[in-house]
C-alpha cells in the first residue's frame, strides 16, 4: 500500500503558494537623501535632524517614482504651533512645476489644528470635515494613516479614525506633502505606503 504522505504534503504546498501575503510596506523616506523626490513650486524641505523640514511656499514635494491606486499612506509629523500648515496630497496627477495640480486634482488631507472643521487635521480640505482632532501637544510626534481604496478614504490621527470621506476625483495619483509659508515650519518622518 502506497503512503498518502507525498499527496498530502503537496495539497498543503500548493495551497501556501496560493494564499496572498500581506503587502509590505515600501519606505518612501526615512531620513536619507530624497531619492525619487521632486519639488514643485516655491519655498522647500530641508533635511534636519532626520526629519524633512518645511520652508517657505506654497509648494509641493512629491514622490515621482511611481502612483498608486489603493493604498495606505503612513507618515509622521509634528508643528511648533496647532496654526502651523501644511498637508498630505494624494492621488495627483504629474504636476510638472506646479503645486495646484496637486490642490486642484488630488485630495489634501489638511495639518492644522486651529482652524474649521472641513480645514483642520484630519480633514479632506474643503470637501469632507474631521470629526475631532486628537493631535498631540505641539513638538510632539503625530502619526497619519490615509487608507484609500476605490473611492473611499479613511483618515485616522494617532490611532483614532477621524474621517470617512467617499472622493469622487482619479483612482489613481502620485502622494506628497505641502509647505505652505514660512511660518509654518511643519516636520515629516517615516514616510511608508502600502499596497492594498
Amino acid at each position: 500500500m502506497t503512503s498518502r504522505l507525498p499527496l498530502t504534503l503537496l495539497a498543503v504546498a500548493l495551497f501556501a503558494a496560493c494564499q496572498t501575503l500581506p503587502a509590505k510596506p515600501q519606505t518612501l523616506w526615512n531620513g536619507g537623501p530624497l531619492d525619487g523626490w521632486k519639488m514643485a513650486g516655491p519655498g522647500a524641505f530641508v533635511i534636519e535632524d532626520g526629519t524633512l523640514k518645511a520652508t517657505g511656499g506654497m509648494g509641493l514635494l512629491w514622490y515621482a517614482v511611481e502612483s498608486y491606486e489603493d493604498f495606505r499612506l503612513e507618515l509622521e509629523w509634528s508643528v511648533e504651533e496647532p496654526g502651523d500648515n501644511s498637508g498630505v496630497f494624494v492621488r495627483f496627477p504629474d504636476p510638472g512645476g506646479d503645486p495646484w495640480v496637486a490642490v486642484n486634482e488630488g485630495y489634501e488631507l489638511q495639518i492644522c489644528d486651529a482652524t474649521s472643521p472641513k480645514h483642520r487635521t484630519g480633514s479632506v480640505y474643503s470637501f469632507g470635515a474631521s470629526s475631532h482632532v486628537p493631535t498631540k501637544p505641539p513638538g510632539e510626534w503625530n502619526h497619519y494613516s490615509i487608507e484609500v481604496v476605490g473611492q473611499n478614504y479613511t483618515v485616522r490621527v494617532n490611532g483614532e479614525t477621524v474621517n470617512r470621506f467617499l472622493g469622487f476625483r482619479s483612482e489613481r495619483g502620485y502622494v506628497g506633502l505641502q509647505n505652505h509659508d514660512d511660518g509654518s515650519p511643519v516636520r515629516f518622518r517615516n514616510i511608508r505606503v502600502t499596497k492594498l
